[in-house]
């Protein structure tokens, strides 16, 4: 249980570290500010104004000029070049999981080797499990990188869309996007969206680890949260981003959720 408790207890903290610094930098009052180029700071400068501008430009791009930009589909254009920003990270990120998969019945031998709760066997149990790590060339942490890139992102994206005046004066389909989306649709579709792309990223570790289902509901719900409360522009974001993350999966992954689903029936017909 040692490697997959440390995954998921990972996972946790990143998620609560996630939503402890979303909530504490959309309380600062900072946030009520405009973003502009006279901005001063390091966040100011360099996260959230530049991506205010991108927006802005691709606004004024796609809608012809300044009187008639489309920030909506200026954020639906940002959203898919940030994606494609840090895909190497995210095929990263597989194959980090795929390696720790595949260490998973070395692992198994390593924890009954050492099944002894006292403190002198654990330290013995985590340096092989190092040891183990450092052999194969795995990293244990390669996961969480996607994640601590996405933060910083997630936020200056959620300021920019609060501090840019524009976006609040415009709308995109059937919503305002300064506004919360009144019928409650992109919140929905952002949690069933994020639910698929948690699906398919955890496919075939659920047995191995059934701790980590967890997530595979906690994501969704927290996402929902979050788009109940936020400008519907930021929603929009999330959905956008979670189609592009199910495509994403579904192109890197699609061999092995092709082998498990193969697996499945054979397993079926051997129990009976």
């Amino acid at each position: 249980m040692l490697l997959g408790g440390y995954s998921l207890k990972r996972r946790i903290w990143l998620v609560l570290g996630l939503v402890g610094l979303v909530t504490l930098l959309s309380g600062c009052t900072e946030v009520n500010q405009p973003i502009t180029d006279k901005s001063t700071g390091f966040w100011n400068q360099y996260i959230v104004y530049p991506l205010s501008w991108v927006i802005t430009y691709f606004a004024d791009l796609t809608g012809g000029g300044a009187a008639t930009a489309n920030y909506g589909l200026a954020i639906i254009i940002v959203t898919i070049l940030i994606r494609f920003a840090i895909l190497p990270l995210m095929i990263k990120q597989t194959r980090s999981s795929k390696a720790m998969q595949a260490l998973q019945p070395e692992m198994k031998q390593l924890r009954e080797k050492y099944s002894s709760k006292d403190q002198q066997t654990q330290q013995k149990l985590q340096q092989e499990t190092m040891a183990l790590f450092q052999k194969h060339g795995v990293n244990p942490l390669a996961g969480c990188f996607p994640l601590l890139v996405q933060m910083p992102i997630l936020i200056g994206f959620y300021h920019a869309i609060m501090r840019t005046e524009a976006i609040k004066e415009h709308a995109f389909l059937w919503f305002d996007l300064g506004d919360k989306d009144p019928f409650y649709i992109l919140p929905v579709v952002a949690g069933i969206t994020t639910f698929i792309q948690q699906k398919i990223m955890m496919a075939g570790t659920e047995n191995q680890n059934p701790q980590m289902a967890m997530m595979v509901w906690l994501m969704p719900i927290m996402i929902v949260i979050f788009a109940i409360s936020f400008p519907a522009a930021l929603s929009l974001y999330w959905v956008v981003g979670n189609i592009f993350m199910i495509c994403q999966s579904l192109l890197i992954k699609g061999p092995d959720l092709k082998a498990n689903a193969q697996k499945t029936p054979q397993k079926a017909g051997a129990k009976k």
